[in-house]
């Protein structure tokens, strides 16, 4: 009884400690009204500071090991489109660039945070610049805001703003020295490996070329506003590149640079986008674009820090995917989307405020899906399944919902395709994992409990959108498959579990113990053990009712992590959850599922209030914010709402940091209001009547627009 005692009365501490969550440091903003310039408190920084404090991160970092936090981007971009240019300070460092870094060495013209892309590097030079290229800058003089990103080489005394289009790419240079004006397109670099580049002279005032990587070529055209004088090509060294010497002139520079992902011919036409337009216009046409968008979630109240890490957010979920197609297509092809980490909460924010691009990545994806009979997903899991039936049932229509559903089904029950060990999951119930001897963090093999769990919610949301087809057949058969969750749950140890195909448990087992692809995909058995988002009722069942469920889930958020256990992107806890990385971002959630939606609360203020703008430059994230996941788990939690189960379209429902949020969704628009400073909700009231689903606001009452009225109290 001893250690239970314990534990239950650390977490009475931890509760009475954080109830007032993110308005701790600062005092509630007096001025209500809601923020009208949301893009002013955008801070593109954020995201790219390292994280140092090992306290914080849960472990001491290994020399010169940088913890995978943040990794986002500072540069200039539009809405999802398919210009992001963005300094470089590192390459094969994520985002390419690190906040602690006193180099540039080029700026890229494409993005993402996830050690790829970084394509079309280019680098002013002056001051009799020498190879190896790159330049010193002063924090002092660097800057960056929605559609720009500004800062003055030290080295080659030339200042630099960049802003963009959806495809160009514009930069305007001030030399100091106007008699020695050169740039560097550095492409034979490239996150990605570059297999082969080209650059040729088109008239006397532009460049066309590409980077083709190996699979994806980057076509770009330029056009400058000084004539060429020469371009010199290098392929003698280690790297590939070209410096193109503008001779001496103004001092003034300019250059718009197109890019297509088809040919140099579309990348010319795409630079008609800029059209006539001066640097400043395009500067503030993409801040208009930005205000357009992020106002759609407009906030009143709430601390100046508060208010900027949630515009800070909201931004960065709408950077990923990226537009591939060009002006002339007819049709705005995307990139997949990051499917494993952004299924949970940021695609379902792009169905709600972007839902024409929400269909056409769908139709992207069905594109793809094309060529080899299934739907593609990312990484891991099959999650187009949540994504899809999400849009649906949000109102998408702009893409081919049958092609999209066969192409699921084919996920779901054909091997060969989205969903390794399909065969052994309907056979068996669950994936199993082989034997292995003394597995460590780094060991590959089946991630079975991972998978099983991802496959059974992948199941219960295609269930959704067989039942939306009057497919009764699969809905029943996928709505049995989604409680495979039940396959991997250990009754003895109330943890989910690695099992061999013979159904015993995979043995020695440590819950505690972190794997790369073990049993677990990035992540413990505890952080696993509360994730079935679609079927909490049973997953409390399955631990024996509330109590149970409660005293387990207590223990995870106050067990301490061992600082032994080291993985790089596996960090940032509290207990043994870990808001550093996504597959346990539903875990503070769980207390809704016994009725006690205040346990949840004190967490979602705790992390919050601690786990972003970390740091003492507040720039670090507690981990990687994976194309936007982890800032769309921000916003969802400090606005008052939150997707838990993605295909049942509606929104558990808390406290907001804020007095109201105003979500503008279509031509509605619903105002989520907080009456009472205290962090306990008490009741929720819709247009003035009860919720039907206590703590659940389905997607259909947001769009009917009004007022969710929350009473707080102590």
């Amino acid at each position: 009884m001893y250690p239970r005692l314990c534990t239950l009365l650390l977490f009475i501490l931890f509760l009475q400690s954080y109830r007032v969550g993110g308005q701790t440091a600062e005092e509630p903003a007096a001025d209500t009204a809601y923020v009208t310039n949301p893009a002013s408190y955008v801070d593109p920084f954020l995201g790219t500071a390292p994280l140092t404090d090992p306290a914080f991160i849960g472990y001491t970092p290994p020399k010169d090991w940088r913890v995978w936090a943040g990794l986002t981007y500072p540069g200039s971009s539009l809405p999802n489109a398919m210009v992001q240019l963005s300094p470089i300070t590192e390459y094969g460092s994520g985002a390419g660039y690190e906040y602690e870094d006193s180099t540039i060495i080029g700026f890229t013209h494409t993005n993402k945070g996830h050690w790829n892309l970084c394509n079309v590097p280019v680098l002013p030079l002056s001051g009799g610049a020498e190879y190896p290229y790159a330049s010193r800058f002063d924090k002092a003089t660097e800057a960056a805001s929605p559609a720009f990103y500004g800062v003055t080489l030290t080295d080659y005394g030339v200042e630099v703003r960049l802003t963009s289009t959806l495809r160009t790419g514009y930069h305007a240079y001030t030399f100091a020295d106007p008699t020695d004006r050169r740039l560097l397109f550095d492409l034979g670099r490239a996150n990605n490996r570059v297999r082969d580049w080209a650059i040729a002279q088109e008239g006397e005032d532009r460049l066309s070329g590409y980077q083709d990587m190996g699979g994806e070529q980057v076509y770009f055209y330029a056009i400058l506003s000084t004539p060429i004088r020469q371009l010199e090509r290098s392929e003698g060294d280690d790297r590939g590149y070209a410096v193109v010497d503008l001779g001496e002139g103004g001092a003034e520079v300019s250059m718009t640079i197109g890019l297509s992902f088809t040919s140099t011919e579309n990348a010319r036409q795409n630079l008609e986008e800029v059209g006539d337009r001066s640097f400043d216009q395009v500067r503030q046409d993409g801040v208009d674009t930005w205000n357009q968008l992020l106002g759609k979630v407009a906030v009143a109240g709430g601390s100046e820090r508060e208010r900027r890490i949630f515009y800070s957010s909201l931004y960065r979920t709408f950077l990923w995917p990226a537009l591939r197609g060009d002006a002339n297509d007819g049709f705005d092809y995307y990139t997949k989307p990051s499917l494993w980490d952004t299924y949970r909460n940021k695609l379902v924010l792009l169905s709600m405020l972007r839902p024409q691009v929400a269909g056409d990545v769908i139709q992207s994806m069905i594109a793809l899906g094309e060529e080899d009979g299934f739907m593609p997903t990312f990484f891991h899991g099959d999650h187009a399944a949540p994504f899809i039936a999400n849009a649906y049932a949000q109102g998408v229509r702009n893409f081919d919902l049958d092609r999209a559903y066969e192409l699921l089904i084919n996920n779901a029950y054909k091997e060969g395709g989205t969903r390794p060990y399909i065969s052994e999951y309907i056979a068996q119930g669950y994936v199993p994992e082989p034997v292995v001897e003394n597995p460590n963090t780094e060991t590959k093999a089946a991630a079975g409990v991972s998978k099983t769990l991802e496959y059974a919610l992948d199941d219960y949301s295609l269930a959704q959108l067989a039942r939306a087809r009057d497919d009764d057949e699969h809905y029943r058969d996928l709505l049995a498959r989604a409680g495979n969750y039940r396959n991997v749950f250990d009754p003895a140890t109330h943890f989910m579990r690695g099992r061999l195909a013979s159904g015993d448990w995979v043995t020695p087992f440590d819950s505690e113990y972190p794997y790369y692809e073990y049993m677990y995909r990035e992540a413990n058995a505890w952080q696993l053990s509360f994730y079935v988002p679609h079927d909490m009722p049973g997953l409390v069942e399955l631990y024996g009712g509330p109590a149970p469920f409660e005293s387990k889930l207590d223990s995870l958020f106050t067990l301490p992590w061992n600082p032994e256990h080291i993985a790089r992107n596996i960090s940032s806890f509290i207990g043994q959850y870990c808001h550093g990385n996504q597959p346990d971002h539903e875990a503070p959630y769980a207390y809704y599922a016994i009725g006690k939606p205040e346990k949840s609360q004190a967490l979602i203020d705790r992390i919050l209030s601690d786990f972003y703008a970390v740091g003492e430059d507040e720039r670090a994230l507690c981990g990687m914010d994976d194309a936007g996941e982890m800032s769309a788990w921000y916003v969802f939690a400090a606005a008052g709402l939150y997707p838990l189960s993605p295909a049942d379209n509606e929104y558990l429902i808390s406290l907001p940091v804020f007095e109201r949020v105003r979500w503008q969704v279509g031509d509605t628009a619903l105002v989520v209001e907080r009456a009472g400073e205290e962090r306990t909700l008490n009741t929720a009231e819709l247009n003035g009547s009860p919720l039907q689903k206590e703590y659940f606001l389905p997607h259909a009452d947001l769009q009917k627009g009004g007022k969710l009225l929350l009473r707080t109290t102590r």
